[in-house]
């Protein structure tokens, strides 16, 4: 009888608890959601009318009605833009994008933690010189650097724009970084050298892992800049061998331009990336930027 006792009150238990967690709605949490699914609509239905116009044909367009999916959908598009050469238009940008992220994330790494285990007024002179730069726009600079990069004679290559790339990313990369690394305890530095680790080591096996959210946030961000960057594909390039896909889209919509499903698809297609980095990364890029700039 006792056991059967404690299991009825167990059962009970169980069924009361699940009332306890419910939540009180509220008309604060109703205008909240009524809000966030308005907000969802507007802001997704763009998207999902490039995807679906970039299945149509031309008639399909012109006669079938935008909010609905297309009743013979087609690839017929994608093969157009794929035989205009976007493949190496796509090449080049991912070329760019990735190594200016690789650059940008490791120069960045090593300079925060010069500036934070540092404390030389000149080191902190540079830091400040390179906070600088997050007030200068690259408008204002692009002529010297179109100047620096015809005298270096890197005009017209990838590494012509990767190198700007690089140095506009830095001051934004290093303030969230620095960030990071200062919140780091000392009592890990000082146990490493102690080991005798050297500087490089307390990097590569201390500082980068536990900088790892700030890393991925900045590598993310650094190159959804990279693959949108249009000025300096625009200034420093001239052949269409070495050309990005900004600057080809624009070039292929001005020979395009009332073919509009072709143009949704080669939209789509330079998006894809960005679009598969938000889904899986964002979270990531949310909270390192948020966490960076709190501390």
């Amino acid at each position: 009888m006792t056991e059967m006792g404690t299991q009825t009150a167990s059962v009970q238990r169980a069924k009361v608890r699940p009332n306890k967690r419910k939540r009180k709605v509220t008309g604060y949490g109703i205008a909240f959601t009524t809000f966030g699914t308005i907000w969802l609509i507007i802001a997704g239905y763009p998207l999902l009318y490039m995807v679906m116009t970039s299945f149509r044909t031309q008639n399909g367009y012109l006669i079938g009605k935008p909010w609905l999916p297309p009743s013979h959908p087609t690839l017929s598009n994608y093969a157009q833009v794929l035989q205009a050469g976007f493949f190496h238009y796509f090449l080049n940008s991912a070329i760019v994008s990735v190594c200016s992220v690789v650059l940008i994330v490791v120069f960045a790494l090593l300079l925060a933690y010069v500036i934070v285990r540092s404390h030389s007024r000149t080191v902190r002179t540079v830091f400040n010189v390179f906070l600088v730069g997050l007030a200068l726009p690259i408008q204002a600079a692009i002529i010297p650097v179109y100047i620096l990069i015809n005298k270096f004679g890197l005009y017209d290559t990838l590494i012509g724009m990767i190198l700007p790339m690089v140095a506009f990313g830095l001051p934004l990369s290093l303030l969230i970084l620095v960030n990071f690394v200062r919140d780091i305890p000392n009592e890990l530095y000082e146990s490493m050298g102690l080991e005798g680790a050297t500087d490089f080591q307390i990097v590569l096996h201390l500082v980068a892992p536990l900088s790892m959210p700030a890393l991925v946030s900045v590598g993310i961000y650094e190159f959804i800049q990279s693959w949108n960057n249009f000025l300096f594909p625009l200034v420093l390039t001239q052949s269409q061998s070495v050309q990005t896909l900004p600057l080809a889209i624009v070039q292929f919509q001005g020979q395009h331009t009332i073919d509009v499903p072709v143009t949704m698809a080669v939209v789509l297609f330079s998006a894809l990336p960005l679009i598969l980095a938000y889904i899986f990364a964002g979270k990531y890029l949310r909270r390192g930027m948020l966490v960076g700039f709190g501390k």
